[in-house]
């Protein structure tokens, strides 16, 4: 039934023997530090004035030895236990938090299985500790994965460290996905989520009046259809959309998905095998969804103005940097508080490899203040923060 919570908190995800294996060999790059010429393979990477974090470079250059299939090489099953498998392996350690619960929550067609973090306190960038407010605020996370692959275990490792570094409750949600699920039912299940997060938020022990959503790739997408679709619709909307390098337009074009199509992660034939799941097959047929829709396409919406105020980050290698950047321009325009942040020398998917460089962890360590200030989490205060 809906709501319903397992006896026991769900322990972090498990590896097998490879796996750490693989973890200990990207720890070393980690503990070399991201500026050590010890973790260069090669020679630096630049583009348009960006060097790549030597970190970053070594893992790639490391997965290419360890031969890991790009996802559209792989079936749909394989790419989903390889992109569990990277995530688990390149999350370190996994973060302490005071307890992650199993439940459920409403979907558009079902329940849907969640994970509940519970934070016990606050550690900030400058290592002090504070505990954490009595009903701390909630954070909805909608994970990436390109609307096919991701689940609350590939995800697990950035979910803890949100929730120790904000100090809020975080709600992992596992939406449907494509192929068996193709769009309209990712963004059908958000909205039910959100709405879900919305009732039950002080059942949950969360401040019902600071439950902000949030999520990596696909799953940026997501949360800034929900922030949309609630807000038309005269419903709660967010308090904060938290958007890591979104992918929020499938109608444009943009230099960035050209000039980094290759060699950095996100692959654009990978891109491409995502889209023809997620759209339910050849995106080009007459009966093919509409690309400009709002739901697929956040950006293409008429009314930007009146939204939450949202963190948006890119990545400098990012395929997807260019249109998220776009966004984070027109909710400017129209209005809307925007914080954005470029980090010039990462990839996509950089906040799943926060045990990797140090640059990737402080990164997103930094990603979580900014969210944590929007959204006023420290002890005693509970008003908005104006961006």
């Amino acid at each position: 039934m809906p709501g319903r919570r397992s006896a026991d908190p769900a322990p972090p995800p498990a590896l097998d023997p490879r796996g750490r294996f693989e973890r200990r060999a990207l720890g070393a790059l980690r503990a070399t530090g991201s500026g050590d010429r010890r973790v260069r393979i090669g020679r630096s990477v630049r583009v348009e004035g960006q060097v790549l974090d030597p970190a970053t470079q070594a893992m790639l250059e490391l997965r290419r030895r360890m031969r890991y299939p790009a996802w559209h090489e792989q079936s749909v099953a394989q790419a989903r236990e390889t992109i569990r498998h990277e995530a688990l392996v390149a999350a370190g350690r996994p973060v302490r938090v005071a307890a992650a619960e199993a439940l459920q929550v409403d979907g558009a067609a079902g329940p849907l299985d969640a994970r509940l973090y519970r934070p016990g306190g606050i550690r900030n960038p400058a290592g002090t500790w504070q505990p954490v407010v009595e009903r701390p605020p909630l954070l909805v996370f909608l994970h990436g994965g390109g609307f096919v692959l991701g689940d609350l275990d590939s995800h697990d490792g950035l979910c803890r460290l949100l929730c120790r570094r904000m100090g809020v409750l975080v709600l992992a949600v596992d939406y449907r996905l494509a192929p068996e699920h193709p769009w309209p039912a990712a963004p059908d299940d958000a909205l039910a989520a959100w709405r879900w997060a919305v009732a039950h938020a002080a059942e949950l022990g969360a401040d019902p009046d600071r439950i902000g959503v949030g999520g990596d790739s696909a799953g940026g997408n997501l949360s800034a259809v929900v922030a949309q679709q609630a807000t038309r619709a005269g419903e709660p909307s967010p308090s904060l959309q938290l958007l890591f390098y979104p992918t929020v337009d499938w109608a444009g074009e943009y230099g960035s998905r050209e000039r980094f199509a290759t060699g950095f992660y996100l692959e654009r034939e990978s891109m491409d095998w995502c889209e023809r799941h997620y759209l339910g097959g050849d995106p080009e047929r007459p009966d093919a969804p509409d690309r400009a829709d709002p739901r697929l396409s956040p950006l293409r919406a008429g009314d930007l103005s009146g939204l939450p105020p949202a963190v948006i980050v890119t990545a400098g290698f990012d395929p997807l940097r260019d249109e998220g950047e776009a966004y984070a321009a027109a909710l400017r325009a129209a209005g809307t508080p925007v914080v954005v942040r470029r980090m010039p020398d990462l990839i996509h998917g950089f906040a799943n490899t926060i045990g990797v460089g140090r640059r990737s962890r402080e990164a997103t360590i930094e990603v979580a203040a900014l969210g944590r200030g929007l959204l006023e989490v420290e002890p005693g205060r509970s008003r908005l923060a104006a961006a």
